[in-house]
Formats: structure tokens, sequence, C-alpha cells
């Protein structure tokens, strides 16, 4: 059986949408490179105001 890690020593990383840090969990052990949102709903607001951005014709794009 693994050793147990205390929280402290989890590899930390900060949100793309909120900013706010988060830590390593389990479930992400196989793709925690690719991991860029701490939760479900941060993922959904950059999908929002990303699609928000393109539909906006001020924007500029």
């Amino acid at each position: 059986m693994a050793r147990m890690r205390r929280k402290a020593d989890l590899p930390v990383k900060d949100c793309a949408t909120c900013g706010r840090p988060f830590a390593w969990r389990r479930k992400w052990a196989r793709d925690w490179d690719e991991v860029r949102h701490c939760s479900d709903r941060c993922r959904r607001d950059a999908r929002r105001r990303r699609s928000e951005r393109l539909d906006d014709p001020a924007s500029g794009r």
C-alpha cells in the first residue's frame, strides 16, 4: 500500500479561469499535465466566456 502524503506535499496549479490554486487529486493522476481548471464550474465558465467573446462583434475578431 502506498504511503499517505500530506496535502501540503502535493503538486499545485493555478486555475486558468478563476486563478485560485488547486492541488493534485488522485482522479487526475493520468492527465495532471492537461488539467487546467479547478472545477467543472470553472471549465463551463471558460467555455461560455470563449463563446461569448467569439459571438460579440465588438470584440474586434
